[in-house]
């Protein structure tokens, strides 16, 4: 029997990686610099007491990407690529969140963050469908 390992030799790692690093710093920027870091979402502030929202931002992303790295860290392919795929709701709802704030003439914010979510299921399949193996059971067969 062959076993193969997934670390840093695979695409799908150094992309992982990437993002991760990425939403690192986003999450960081935000913690730093909530005012610019809210524009370039989509969603700037109205006032400066807005700035706890985007620390709640820029925790839970800084988080994100932490949790990412640790799984990275112990090589855990199938944990990595379940936990990132889950992540995907993530962007989608940062986007329709902006969608909603300022309708659909700010396709460039939303653009953003939908074009995150298509990347994270490329991301997520490259991941996962090596570890996926169909089924050896016939489908006709019930028994156990």
């Amino acid at each position: 029997m062959t076993t193969t390992t997934w670390d840093f030799r695979s695409l799908s790692y150094w992309l992982v990686l990437l993002t991760s690093l990425g939403i690192i710093f986003i999450g960081i920027r935000f913690l730093v610099i909530p005012d610019i870091s809210a524009q370039a979402f989509g969603i700037g502030f109205s006032s400066p007491a807005d700035a706890s929202y985007g620390h709640i931002k820029g925790i839970r992303d800084l988080f994100s990407g932490v949790c990412l790295l640790m799984l990275l860290a112990l090589g855990g392919r199938k944990a990595v690529g379940y936990v990132y795929a889950a992540a995907i709701m993530i962007p989608f709802v940062d986007g329709l969140t902006v969608l909603q704030a300022n309708g659909a003439k700010d396709m460039a914010h939303i653009s953003i963050h939908w074009g995150a979510v298509l990347g994270m299921i490329i991301i997520s399949l490259l991941v996962l469908l090596p570890t996926w193996r169909p089924s050896s059971t016939p489908s006709g067969n019930t028994s156990r």
